[in-house]
């Protein structure tokens, strides 16, 4: 059983969540803002690397929720929820991303509120339907 990790890391201003156990690995995070996330360093969250502002709109960016922000003046260290209108992309043989406010019922009926980005198994090998968990790229799935 996978464990349920969750670390953070502060700016003193804005808390960064990570979950990696939702990771898809995008790299968009890294590759639009390296000062912060870079994956060849340890820790690969440098809280410090940027102003907050751009943290949290690159934040905004991740595909998977993996990663997620609050304020630290939000003193119940919930993710901020985004208000957003839903538009759904698929993208070039990887997941189908959401954008936006959504709620995802299980096959046991259980309802799951999620914000921003959300990344759902397009190929059938996701351990994580119906998310995607990168499974795409090992069986080299190519959309049609």
């Amino acid at each position: 059983m996978e464990r349920d990790i969750t670390k953070k890391y502060t700016n003193g201003e804005v808390t960064i969540v990570w979950k990696p156990n939702l990771c898809i690995h995008s790299k968009i995070c890294w590759t639009e803002l390296r000062e912060v996330f870079d994956p060849f360093e340890k820790p690969w969250i440098k809280h410090d690397g940027a102003p907050t502002e751009r943290i949290i709109a690159q934040i905004k960016k991740c595909p998977s929720g993996a990663l997620s922000y609050y304020m630290n003046r939000d003193s119940d260290g919930e993710p901020v929820q985004v208000e957003a209108e839903t538009i759904v992309e698929p993208t070039k043989d990887g997941p189908l991303l959401i954008y936006g406010n959504v709620t995802i019922k299980d096959s046991h009926g259980t309802l799951t509120k999620k914000a921003n980005a959300t990344a759902f198994c397009r190929c059938g090998a996701s351990n994580n339907k119906p998310y995607c968990d990168g499974s795409h790229r090992k069986i080299e799935f190519k959309a049609e």
